[in-house]
C-alpha cells in the first residue's frame, strides 16, 4: 500500500474511534470564541517583553481567571516579577498527567516601526496585531481556554491535566523552565506535553498541512580567535589576524557537514513528497535515498534553506570583532558562530573536525559563553499523543500531518531530556507572513482571528481525546 494511503487510513481509523470532544450541544462555540478573543486581547495588551520580563502581569491575569473558575493553581518564582503559574485539573490517576504549556514573555519591540501600537491587540481585516500574537500568547490562550472548558463541561479525566504558563522562554530560561525542572519537577512531570513549536500552514488562503514538532536542533555558540602580530597598516604582515580569521570563516562557510536523517525528518520528507509537485517530490525521495551526488541538497540549500538545515548540523558566522584603527594591524580578531546541532551530534568530535578543517595554528576554536539546551531523542510518532494530534488535524483542518524538527530552540528540550514525550503544535498561519514581515518577532506580528478560534477548539479536542475518562 502506498505510504500516503496508509497514512490516510491510519488517520481515518483514529478519527473514527476517537471520543467526541464533548456531548453535542454542551459547548456554545460562538460564546467560546468571544471569550477566547477577550482573554487573548487582554494578554497581548500586557507588556511582558524579555528583557526585562515582567511576566507577573500575565500571571496575575491568568490567576484571577483560574481562581474565578475554581481551578487549582500555584505560582512559583525565582524573581517575584518573573513568576511561573501551574494550574491542575485532577484525574483518577489511571494514566500519567498531560502537560499543556505556553510562555508569557515576548521579545522586545521598537514601537516606532509598528503600524499599530505593539501592545494594542488591534483588529484589522480579520487579523489581530501585537507582540506575542504568534509567539506565544496564542498558545497561552488556548491552554487557558482548555482548562476553563474542561472545568465548565465537568469532563471526567483519566489523567491530570496541567497548565504551565512559564517565564523566560525568550532567552532567560533560568527564571522559567530551568527553574521549574530543577526546583519543582513534581509540579510539571507528565507523560506527554503539548506546547509551541509548529503550526497549521496556509498558503494562498488554502490550508496545506499541519506541522507537529517532535524534536529540535541544539544551539551552541562557538568562537574563533585569530592571533597575530600587531603593526602599522602601511606594512602588511602575513600574520595579520584579520586575514587568518577571514580564511577560517570561508572554510567553514564552504563546509557541507554530513547529512543525517532521524525518525522525524525521514517521516517529514516521506509525507511532504506525497503533497508536492513531481519535481520537488523527486528531490525529497532522493534525499531519502541518501542523495550521494548532493544535487538535491544543493537545491534545498539555495531554495529551501530551512529544509536543508534540518538535514545538517549548521554553522552561521554572525558576529565578527577586531581592530580599532584603520592604520593599525590588530593582534587579535574573533568571530562568533551560531551552531545548530542535530540532536545526535557529538560536539567534542564536531569541534575537532572544525579545527582540522581550518588547519591554522593561528586560529583557536572554543566554546563561547552562552545558553544552550540539552539534547534528547525525538519524541515518538508511535504514541497516543501524536496519533491523536494527527487525527484531530484531519478532523479540524482536513489536511495531512507533517512531523518536523525545528531549527530553532524551544523549552520542550528540557522536558524531553527528562523523558516527557513532547509535541509542538500551533494555530493556522499564512506561510507568506514571515517574508512579508508579519511573523513571530517581526515589527508587524499578527495572527488570523479565525486561527485563534479554530486553535482553541482543536486544542481542547486533543486534550479531551488524550485525557478524558474512557468508557
Amino acid at each position: 500500500m502506498p505510504l500516503y494511503r496508509l497514512v490516510c487510513l491510519v488517520a481515518f481509523l483514529l478519527y473514527s474511534n476517537l471520543p467526541a470532544a464533548e456531548p453535542i450541544g454542551t459547548t456554545n462555540w460562538a460564546a467560546v470564541n468571544e471569550e477566547s478573543l477577550r482573554h487573548f486581547s487582554a494578554l497581548v495588551r500586557l507588556d511582558t517583553s524579555d528583557p526585562p520580563g515582567g511576566e507577573r502581569l500575565a500571571v496575575e491575569y491568568l490567576k484571577s481567571v483560574l481562581d474565578a473558575a475554581g481551578i487549582e493553581n500555584k505560582v512559583f518564582s525565582m524573581d517575584p516579577n518573573r513568576p511561573n503559574l501551574v494550574a491542575r485539573l485532577r484525574g483518577n490517576g489511571s494514566k500519567r498527567p498531560l502537560l499543556i504549556m505556553g510562555h508569557t514573555d515576548t521579545v522586545n519591540v521598537d514601537p516606532k516601526k509598528w503600524k499599530h501600537p505593539p501592545f494594542s491587540a488591534a483588529r484589522e481585516d480579520g487579523y489581530i496585531y501585537g507582540r506575542g500574537t504568534v509567539d506565544d500568547k496564542d498558545n497561552v490562550t488556548a491552554c487557558l481556554m482548555t482548562m476553563l472548558l474542561l472545568k465548565r463541561n465537568q469532563v471526567a479525566l483519566d489523567r491530570d491535566v496541567i497548565f504551565l504558563a512559564e517565564a523566560g522562554e525568550e532567552g532567560s530560561t533560568q527564571f522559567g523552565m530551568q527553574f521549574m525542572v530543577r526546583e519543582h519537577w513534581a509540579e510539571i512531570d507528565a507523560e506527554f506535553c503539548l506546547a509551541e513549536g509548529a503550526s497549521v500552514v496556509r498558503t494562498g488562503g488554502q490550508v496545506q498541512y499541519g506541522a507537529v514538532q517532535t524534536t529540535e536542533k541544539i544551539p551552541h555558540r562557538i568562537r574563533l580567535i585569530a592571533r597575530g602580530v600587531a603593526g602599522h597598516g602601511s606594512v602588511p604582515l602575513r600574520s595579520n589576524a584579520v586575514v587568518h580569521l577571514a580564511r577560517a570563516i570561508v572554510s567553514i562557510a564552504e563546509w557541507q557537514t554530513p547529512m543525517r536523517l532521524n525518525e522525524t525528518t525521514r517521516a517529514f520528507f516521506e509525507r511532504l513528497a506525497t503533497i508536492s509537485n513531481e519535481e520537488d517530490a523527486a528531490r525529497y525521495r532522493l534525499i531519502l535515498k541518501g542523495d550521494e551526488a548532493g544535487t538535491a541538497q544543493e537545491h534545498l540549500a539555495v531554495h529551501e534553506p530551512r529544509y536543508y538545515s534540518t538535514l545538517h548540523t549548521s554553522i552561521s558566522p554572525n558576529i565578527i570583532g577586531g581592530g580599532y584603527r584603520v592604520n593599525v594591524i590588530p593582534s587579535q580578531t574573533e568571530a562568533t558562530l551560531d551552531v545548530r546541532a542535530l540532536p545526535d551530534e557529538e560536539m567534542p568530535r564536531f569541534l575537532e573536525q572544525m579545527r582540522q578543517l581550518i588547519n591554522d595554528p593561528a586560529i583557536t576554536v572554543e566554546v563561547a559563553p552562552g545558553h544552550t539546551r540539552p539534547g534528547a531523542p525525538p519524541s515518538s510518532l508511535h504514541t497516543d499523543a501524536f496519533e491523536v494530534i494527527e487525527a484531530m488535524i484531519k478532523r479540524h483542518y482536513g489536511v495531512i500531518t507533517l512531523p518536523i524538527m525545528s531549527t530553532g530552540a524551544t523549552d520542550m528540550a528540557y522536558l524531553r531530556a527528562r523523558g516527557i514525550q513532547c509535541f509542538g503544535i500551533g494555530p493556522m498561519i499564512d506561510s507568506e507572513d514571515a517574508r512579508k514581515g508579519y511573523g513571530a518577532h517581526s515589527d508587524q506580528e499578527r495572527i488570523l482571528e479565525e486561527a485563534i478560534y479554530k486553535f482553541v477548539h482543536f486544542n481542547y479536542d486533543v486534550v479531551v481525546a488524550l485525557a478524558a475518562k474512557q468508557g
